[in-house]
């Protein structure tokens, strides 16, 4: 068993239609263009003086459309990532369309229900400040949708002429699954024979794994602010932890919070960040705490792990900064939560013998444990349901469970920002434009320049974090 876990439209449409969102993954998506109707595209009128014979040779396509296989399939992301039976039925019937060279395939703000992957040619894109990028068929970019989320963030031409495949976006994030479900863990098929993975799944089915607890001072400052705590209150309830208290002040006196008047106290701190701000700061010093081991193995995961989480939740800071749709200090913890599942596992793995324990069980089992894991996590920790949702989507680059931007999208930005300034990995990934949740962002375009600006903002100020969460 598997963890439950593209100003016209797009298309060229004369009639825009809202993206829609389904529970599940069935066989109707197989059936070609069902859900979404691919209006005839529009070639771009030829000038003056252009003969009619000209006009005519441009509207001709050296390609045909035809099948799309399995073997085509399986390039892309994130279809290539279902199991065989899906596949098989979502490419039954499926087939390709194609355009001659210099069609309008898409306009940048125009609305969409479906995705476009190159399979053929080269198409350029433009963003709304005009910042022109090509995608050539066979290449890493073309790995993904040239398009993805509800509304274009950018004007797509056909350079060459060019054979797309159009699908729903419904199945572009098979994660769904009814509220009751998302905390199940289940094992995958590929992944019956992992023994570290089955014996976790087993204590943490059967309830006997150590979930770790919110700290009282985490606690006692959200019951005081349920009950309209003032700034003396939440200090109070602060100072008590002599560590968060440090760390704290440390943070107001970091570049989030610009001042040229350094903090000293931790009334100070409380009152230059504001009480609701204070009380997910501490919630998030506090996460710091379960990130701990004796294991040389597995204390490398949770550090590698924290510090990633650190910079993500930084990233998401200054992305809800700049696009000012979601509270800062709300996306900064929403980032450093976004990891948080696979703390009780790694500290499960640090108590089992070596031979059980090899780096190659623990990154095989972490992609299906993280989720499950963490939305559990936040459910005993008293989160609302917009946090959990973020350990259960962070990762996925295609989910698009609401049509406003909400924090699984902000974390979702910036883990792709992440991964894009983190040379080490080699990671394939999606133009960021591409990508569902850059669709919601109002006044404000996702560029390679735009997200290089980001990260160069966001590199001091990840630093400076790192030595006060960590300190």
């Amino acid at each position: 068993m598997f963890l439950k876990f593209l100003k016209k439209s797009t298309t060229p449409s004369s009639k825009n239609t809202d993206s829609e969102s389904t529970p599940i993954l069935d066989n109707k998506l197989s059936k070609k263009n069902a859900d979404s109707p691919a209006p005839s595209i529009k070639t771009p009128k030829p000038n003056s003086q252009q003969s009619n014979e000209t006009a005519l040779k441009n509207n001709i396509c050296s390609y045909a459309p035809e099948k799309v296989s399995m073997e085509d399939i399986q390039n892309f992301f994130p279809i290539r990532n279902y199991d065989k039976e899906k596949l098989l039925a979502f490419t039954s019937d499926l087939k390709s369309e194609v355009y001659p060279m210099q069609t309008l395939l898409f306009h940048f703000g125009d609305k969409t229900d479906a995705a476009l992957y190159l399979l053929k040619g080269t198409v350029s894109l433009s963003d709304e400040n005009d910042k022109v990028y090509e995608i050539e068929a066979g290449t890493g970019g073309a790995k993904f949708p040239i398009s993805s989320g509800s509304i274009h963030t950018t004007t797509a031409i056909a350079k060459t002429d060019v054979s797309v495949l159009r699908v729903s976006q419904k199945i572009l994030s098979p994660k769904y699954a009814p509220l009751s479900e998302f905390s199940k863990l289940t094992i995958p098929d590929e992944s019956a024979k992992n023994y570290l993975l089955a014996c976790f799944v087993h204590h943490y089915n059967t309830e006997e794994l150590n979930i770790p607890t919110l700290p009282d001072v985490a606690i006692k400052l959200r019951n005081a602010m349920q009950n309209d705590a003032g700034v003396a209150d939440v200090v109070k309830i602060v100072q008590h932890d002599a560590v968060i208290s440090a760390k704290l002040i440390g943070l107001a006196n970091c570049p989030l919070y610009l001042s040229t008047v350094p903090v000293k106290s931790c009334f100070e701190a409380v009152n230059r960040i504001g009480i609701n701000a204070t009380r997910n700061l501490v919630i998030s010093l506090s996460i710091s705490r379960t990130f701990q081991t004796n294991s040389p193995l597995i204390k490398k995961y949770l550090d590698d792990i924290w510090k990633e989480s650190i910079s993500i939740s930084i990233i998401s800071f200054v992305l809800a900064s700049i696009t000012k749709q979601v509270n800062p200090e709300e996306a900064l913890l929403a980032g450093l939560i976004s990891n948080i599942g696979a703390v009780p596992f790694l500290s499960f793995a640090a108590n089992l013998p070596k031979e059980y324990c090899t780096a190659a069980d623990i990154e095989l089992a972490l992609p299906y444990v993280k989720g499950p894991v963490g939305h559990k996590i936040l459910s005993d920790w008293g989160f609302v349901e917009e946090y959990l949702k973020v350990p259960l989507y962070a990762d996925d680059w295609y989910q698009n469970n609401s049509d406003k931007l909400s924090l699984t999208d902000i974390v979702v930005l910036s883990r792709l920002h992440y991964e894009i300034g983190h040379q080490k990995k080699k990671l394939e990934l999606p133009v960021i434009s591409s990508v569902p949740a850059a669709s919601k962002l109002k006044n404000f375009s996702l560029s390679p320049e735009h997200s290089f600006n980001i990260l160069h903002e966001a590199k001091q100020q990840i630093n400076d974090a790192m030595k006060a969460f960590s300190g």
